[in-house]
């Protein structure tokens, strides 16, 4: 009865487990929905928008009210001398200014905005992956983490089950009682062992859910994850590259900004309204007025061409940082790719081995139920069988680390 009572409540608490575990997806999108960085980004962008309407809003004709209003009185020929202010003065106008700008000059701006928002574009991509490679690395750790806990109760349940046997066996006098308890040792070791590795699920598992943004403090199991393949797109069609070309783009912007700012400025004005000194016929002073303004830089002391040296230095580190990256990237890859093969081919190697283990282990297991197996040997091949397994979980778990990794350079 208490056999399938245990089995019941087993069951119970595998299926809430099992209705409970979330997704590397459910993560990674956590994360990216959650992230006040890539928001901020997207609420530049938009800020970048209404710059680009301010510019053009900013030629066209922009009107204004003004009115300047003075009396000064001369008291027993005391006062201000009216030659000067007129004893007083009186306007009421609406004034209107017109920029007149080329259309490439205006274009310029333009251009400016779009390459300031394709800037944060490439950035808001690079940081997504940034965040999709630390989501995924803590899942891919933690997992690793809660395979071990999943096998570690796993070797328990099956070492208890022994436990049982050995006790009978003892009992009766096949097995001595220091046998028996050697066996117990390794058992509670076992347990103890468990214990550790649950706790550590729970920091990374904790941290996981600190990254993405998640208030979640339950011990719920993770789902394997499915990881992208590695195939790399060519390096100057990534995103990482594309920066170098967005910097470029703003450099000749900026050139052309320079050049643009030294050409001739032209405006018109006009106003209308009422200018009186109140002195004649005050009732007659409305009137309107027009000109055009006109600025022509001249000499500045070369400052035009010290602004495109600048440009120009700025230009060539770009280049330098473009060139170093490219050397980065490509000895990056290079080994990464060599750590995977090396991953794989010790995996390789100890599953074959891990065959020979196991069938030692259930020829063991035989003879401990006959009473012809050395306890001893029998611990010794369960250590070697765990050992194995683990080999195999940790360098399972480091493919999986270096596929992130190169999953990371993929972005287009």
């Amino acid at each position: 009865m208490k056999f399938f009572l245990s089995i019941f409540f087993i069951t119970l608490i595998c299926n809430r487990i099992s209705a409970q575990d979330k997704s590397l997806d459910y993560y990674v999108s956590s994360a990216l929905h959650n992230s006040p960085l890539l928001k901020d980004y997207n609420n530049q962008s938009r800020s970048n928008l209404i710059d680009s309407l301010r510019i053009r809003a900013s030629y066209q004709p922009q009107v204004n009210g003004n009115s300047n209003n003075s009396y000064s009185p001369v008291i027993n020929g005391w006062g201000y001398d009216n030659a000067i202010t007129n004893g007083a003065n009186i306007s009421a106008l609406v004034g209107v200014n017109q920029k007149l700008v080329s259309k490439q000059n205006l274009q310029n701006q333009y251009e400016t905005i779009r390459l300031q928002n394709e800037g944060l574009n490439v950035t808001g991509k690079i940081t997504e992956q940034d965040l999709k490679k630390a989501i995924t690395g803590q899942y891919i750790t933690a997992y690793g983490i809660w395979q071990q806990f999943s096998y570690n109760n796993e070797m328990l349940g099956l070492l208890k089950k022994e436990e049982n046997i050995l006790k009978q066996l003892a009992e009766k006098g096949v097995y001595r009682q220091t046998d028996y308890l050697t066996f117990l040792v390794t058992v509670q070791q076992q347990q103890v062992q468990i214990s550790q590795i649950r706790q550590q699920y729970q920091n990374e598992f904790a941290s996981l859910n600190y990254l993405s943004g998640i208030n979640d403090t339950s011990f719920t199991a993770l789902r394997i994850p499915v990881l992208d393949s590695t195939f790399l797109p060519e390096l100057e069609s990534t995103v990482f590259y594309h920066q170098f070309a967005v910097d470029s783009l703003k450099l000749v912007n900026s050139n052309e900004q320079i050049d643009f700012s030294y050409k001739p400025k032209v405006s018109l004005y006009a106003d209308a309204g009422y200018i009186s000194s109140l002195m004649y016929l005050p009732y007659k002073n409305f009137g309107v007025s027009a000109g055009v303004s006109v600025a022509v830089p001249i000499y500045d002391g070369h400052q035009k061409k010290m602004q495109h040296n600048k440009i120009a230095i700025a230009e060539q580190t770009r280049q330098d940082y473009r060139d170093f990256f490219k050397v980065q990237y490509n000895q990056q890859i290079a080994q990464l790719l060599q750590q995977l093969q090396s991953s794989q081919q010790l995996i390789d190697e100890t599953t074959s081995q891990l065959k020979y283990v196991q069938g030692l282990i259930d020829a063991n297991r035989k003879l401990l139920e006959t009473g012809d197996a050395r306890i001893a040997d029998y611990i010794i091949a369960i250590g070697n069988y765990i050992t194995a397994r683990n080999i195999i979980r940790q360098n399972t778990i480091n493919k999986m680390q270096i596929i992130n990794q190169l999953n990371y350079w993929n972005r287009k």
